[in-house]
């Protein structure tokens, strides 16, 4: 369901992702362990299509992220750990202006 192929990811001189590879069968339990600064936000991001790696691939469902997308984005969810919201907006105001960045 998920592949992650030699994901790498760098900041300035700061390698954050440096050849992640994992495989994740559909239905699996997955856990990405690790110390602060391994690289796991950075690496969920990547998956998230929030920020692009600089190299390697991700394949959901058999679908490559660069030639996909868009309908990668509707097979997978993502909830940021930090409360991302506008106190200004209305809730219904928050969502459909989220939907329309991610989209």
């Amino acid at each position: 369901m998920l592949k992650v192929n030699n994901l790498q990811k760098s900041y300035g001189d700061v390698r954050a992702v440096d050849g992640v590879t994992f495989e994740i069968a559909e239905g699996g339990v997955f856990g990405l362990l690790g110390p602060n600064g391994a690289g796991k936000t950075t690496t969920i991001h990547i998956v998230a299509q929030v920020i692009r790696p600089d190299s390697g691939s991700v394949t959901v469902d058999g679908l490559e992220l660069g030639r996909n997308g868009s309908r990668v984005k509707g097979l997978i969810g993502f909830v940021p750990q930090e409360l991302a919201i506008y106190h200004d907006l209305t809730a219904r105001e928050n969502l459909a202006m989220f939907g329309k960045v991610l989209s």
